[in-house]
């Protein structure tokens, strides 16, 4: 059974990842080809996983104790290419 912070982990994966494939993929394509196709493809679930992620942060900031720093830094991984990644490694693991 999946524990609140393997469901945040695999929201975090899933959400870096689909803003890698939106970013250096569906993105040049659109641009390069003219074919938005992909982006339109990737652009709502990346979004939800966004919304997603950004949520469950919030609820696990309250389990976890994290100062307003470290909060504001997991937050603001989520709008940097691999950020989620990191955040994995540095505060994720050791909690899972």
């Amino acid at each position: 059974m999946l524990s609140f912070i393997n469901i945040f982990r695999l929201v975090a994966f899933f959400e870096g990842v689909s803003y890698i494939l939106l970013l250096f993929i569906a993105t040049p394509i659109k641009y390069l080809s003219e074919d938005p196709q992909y982006v339109k493809m990737l652009g709502m679930p990346h979004g939800i996983l966004f919304m997603g992620y950004v949520i469950l942060a919030f609820m696990y900031k309250k389990e976890t104790h994290w100062t307003n720093n470290q909060f504001l830094v997991i937050l603001l991984a989520s709008v940097i290419p691999f950020g989620t990644f990191y955040i994995d490694r540095k505060y994720l693991k050791k909690l899972a």
